[in-house]
């Protein structure tokens, strides 16, 4: 095919990373399909609409004949990266055969703009090129580029520089999240799946290619380092084949050789960015088998040129990086001066085409060392001690342990179900009982999904100053986020099971009885009350616990007259099962009408509150609706005509309340950072007289909920005697940084209805409550506690004494309303299943 392709200068009419030019994602897939048309070196996926509708791509760069034959090179990837019985000979033809899969994503937050910049750049060079590099990689390798990852969040921080440009505040920070849902948090989706945009790389990354290294191209902070690329420094997360950390060091070498070799100042490698990081794509995907890799450019103001002087550059303060001054892994540090978006374009470009260069070099090595770390792997797994984890079918909430292994199955691992009876050792289990063995290829994905994780206490993760410190979060246990047991087996064991390729939809059968009883320890039951009460049908609660027949149910189960028909449409949507009962076995029981709540959920500016758009995506993923109330509408009063409860999502209570009197913590940061360039009527602040409307609203009836660091909002507003025991404390004092603990939770109170007794809970240095009311300390309900001993289950916990006995949940009534304090966010990310009816319990 003719190499007469359209170029990004002549398709966009300025070069790519221009000052003061950012090229709408409209423009960019439009170029991809025009460079698609022009060359057969590309082929353009559209792997369906974003979140808000956008087309998600994929854009795979080969030679021709390789795309030609693309479904057989992936076929023998599935074979190399999952061998099973294969004999040595057998992986060697295959080797032969095969080709080098990489999969680098650009802007996974869309505020770091550069790597979407680059990418049509660095598709247009490569099906351009017949220079001998790029000839080589073309038949070597098969180059996955997703050119955006969150396509919402780049048009509207696009829209948002043009609006400004050729202002005051050109180049300023957008007010709120750049991504519907979840903004910042994107990338912490990638063992939970949540997002569409999540779920099309895990489909990509972790079940169809299987590539052999993973880069994700983000921005950092301006004043540190030009560029951060592999490998993590210390400490690392366990359980990842010894070969992939091998291998992030080879591919950063590379990287960082070509940078040098290009005259790149300021590359910085082994600092500052942990192996111990949150399990986002470029992390889990080490214990994936694959070499997943971080680079972080240092950003300029969006598009718009940034001066630093030199006295402003810092090293990040750790001890991989404590000063600005150079190092055997930071040689050539940058002296300062103007940066340029077109530097980060260029910079990305470089690493990126580095990768895809030494894996072309290295073509059978690569695939080699692929099938060396399924086979470690499986082996390792094949021999650990905890063997496999049983994860029983009825548990506490048996649809939610549905929704872990659908979970476990997106992430591409091996889950059977057992078809009969099994022991182990004294302990059996019946039929239906699903088991994740960890001989299996991504075993290090498996034992840090389900097994008990402590974060590491060592001379690599204190700071200088001798403090803790956790990068992100301390541990990514999402069975004990979700509140399903799963259990290690401890031994090998024998049984009769089947692989679940995926799981078969339940339609629970209804039968025809006067009453229905929906368990209240389901989480989806909420959702099929909501879909209940939006077709106008009554439902009650149960306020004890109910005897029907043989079985004794909780306190809180809802009850509804549902006719079968409408039941069984009901259970045929949701999966819960709609429970028959007599008459009299409701005759003469105590229940409470169930009222739909008009629900006010608190939204600010200042860059948006992630914790405010994950609540938007659980509510309306279980049916509840709500309505956005900003600072405006709180200032404006007459709140009770709106809404019957408010929702604070947890915050700073200076976010809340006026950012400009911050004195620490986030609030202060953003108004050191950003204070003079935000737009005014984008310093969002309710101010004295919304908290005074907010007291109003509480004394005429309405409910508020403040969740975890939004507490101190509802003690200072209200003058509750309650204190925040972690208040001011040092780290060493208390941490727990994104921890899973136990509680005591009294499920007989309503707030707690559906909660199992002993439940666990995620911690991010929340506040700890205590009642410090000497007269009128009956007037504080406490309905969950820190456990007394043992308190941590997975993280870390520094300050155990501090904490255990303490409250977690806390109701005070105040006038006709009530303020419930929950120092927990029990949604937190869309995530903790196994705290969601705490949140719900509220709203019904």
């Amino acid at each position: 095919m003719s190499r007469n392709i359209t170029s990004p200068v002549d398709f966009f009419g300025h070069q790519l990373g221009a000052d003061r030019k950012i090229a709408r994602w409209d423009k960019i897939v439009e170029y991809f399909y025009l460079i698609e048309s022009e060359s057969d070196r590309l082929k353009v996926i559209n792997m369906g609409p974003s979140t808000e509708g956008q087309p998600f791509l994929a854009v795979i760069i080969s030679a021709p004949e390789n795309l030609a034959r693309l479904d057989y090179y992936k076929a023998i990837n599935q074979q190399i990266t999952d061998p099973g019985d294969l004999t040595e000979e057998e992986v060697e033809v295959l080797v032969a055969e095969g080709k080098a899969i990489i999969v680098q994503s650009m802007s996974l937050h869309a505020s770091e703009i550069g790597g979407t910049q680059m990418a049509p750049e660095m598709a247009y060079d490569m099906a351009v090129s017949d220079c001998p590099d790029n000839l080589r990689i073309l038949e070597n390798v098969i180059y996955v580029m997703v050119p955006c990852f969150n396509p919402d969040g780049q048009l509207m921080i696009a829209d948002w520089y043009q609006e400004w440009l050729g202002t005051e505040y050109e180049g300023c920070s957008m007010p709120w999240l750049y991504h519907k849902y979840c903004g910042h948090d994107n990338n912490r989706d990638a063992f939970a799946l949540n997002l569409v945009e999540s779920q099309y790389m895990a489909q990509l990354v972790f079940k169809e290619y299987k590539p052999h290294a993973y880069q994700d191209h983000h921005h950092m902070g301006s004043y540190g380092a030009r560029f951060f690329i592999a490998p993590y420094c210390d400490p690392i997360r366990p359980f990842a084949d010894p070969l992939t950390w091998r291998e992030l060091s080879w591919y950063g070498a590379h990287m960082a050789y070509k940078l040098e070799e290009n005259e790149k100042q300021g590359i910085l490698n082994d600092a500052q960015y942990p192996a111990w990081g949150h399990f986002g794509f470029h992390w889990i995907t080490n214990h994936h088998n694959i070499a997943g890799m971080l680079s972080e450019s240092a950003s300029a103001n969006l598009a718009s040129p940034k001066y630093i002087d030199p006295t402003q550059l810092i090293g990040s303060g750790d001890k991989s990086f404590p000063i600005y001054q150079a190092q055997t892994n930071f040689p050539n540090p940058w002296p300062g001066g103007w940066w340029r978006l077109r530097d980060i374009v260029e910079q990305q470009k470089i690493a990126a085409v580095a990768i895809n260069d030494i894996a072309a070099r290295n073509r059978k090595t690569v695939l080699l060392n692929a099938y060396h770390k399924a086979v470690r792997q499986t082996y390792r797994g094949s021999q650990d001690e905890e063997y496999a984890y049983i994860i029983p079918a009825e548990q506490h909430d048996r649809l939610t342990v549905r929704k872990l292994i659908q979970l476990l199955l997106n992430q591409g691992i091996k889950v059977e179900r057992a078809i009969a009876p099994f022991c182990v050792g004294p302990a059996s289990y019946p039929a239906g009982t699903y088991l994740v063995k960890l001989g299996q290829p991504k075993m290090g994905v498996v034992k840090n999904l389900l097994g008990r994780t402590l974060f590491p206490s060592t001379w690599f993760t204190t700071k200088l100053d001798g403090t803790s410190m956790a990068y992100d979060s301390a541990t990514d246990t999402v069975a004990e986020y979700m509140g399903v047991t799963a259990i290690p087996s401890g031994q090998a064991f024998e049984g009769c099971f089947t692989a679940v390729e995926e799981l078969e939809p339940i339609a629970p059968v209804v039968s025809d009885a006067p009453a229905y009883l929906l368990d209240t320890r389901l989480n989806d039951s909420y959702l099929a009350v909501n879909k209940l009460m939006a077709q106008g049908l009554a439902v009650e609660r149960t306020i004890k616990p109910l005897v029907c027949g043989k079985e004794i149910y909780p306190a809180g189960m809802f009850v509804t007259l549902a006719t079968q028909n409408e039941a069984q449409a009901i259970a045929n949507e949701t999966g819960v099962a709609f429970i028959g009962v007599a008459a009299e076995d409701i005759l003469g029981v105590e229940l409470i009408a169930v009222e739909k709540q008009r629900i006010g959920l608190f939204q600010r500016y200042w860059g948006g509150n992630a914790d405010e758009g994950w609540t938007r995506l659980v509510l309306e993923n279980f049916g509840f609706d709500y309505t956005t109330i900003m600072d405006a509408d709180i200032k404006a009063g007459n709140l009770n005509d709106m809404i019957d409860v408010l929702i604070i999502p947890s915050d700073e209570e200076a976010m809340f309340v006026d950012v400009s009197k911050a004195t620490s913590g986030r609030a202060k940061m953003m108004l050191q950072w950003f204070g003079d360039t935000i737009p005014e009527q984008y310093q969002s602040g309710v101010g004295e007289e919304g908290l005074e409307q907010i007291r109003q609203f509480v004394n005429a009836g309405g409910k508020l909920l403040t969740m975890n660091k939004s507490v101190d909002i509802a003690i200072n507003a209200f003058k509750l005697k309650v204190l925040n025991m972690t208040k001011g404390k040092s780290n060493q004092e208390y941490l727990t940084h994104g921890s899973t603990l136990w509680t005591d939770v009294d499920n007989t109170h309503p707030l707690a209805y559906g909660m199992p007794a002993e439940s666990i809970v995620f911690n991010w240095d929340s506040p700890v409550l205590k009642v410090d009311d000497r007269f009128h300390a009956e007037q504080y309900e406490i309905f969950m506690r820190y456990a007394s001993k043992d308190v941590l289950q997975s993280g870390q916990l520094n300050g155990e004494k501090l904490i255990a006995d303490q409250a977690v949940g806390i109701t005070v009534q105040r006038g006709a309303g009530s303020v419930t304090l929950l120092a927990i966010s029990p949604q937190y990310r869309a995530q903790t299943h196994g705290t969601f009816k705490l949140l719900f319990n509220h709203l019904l």
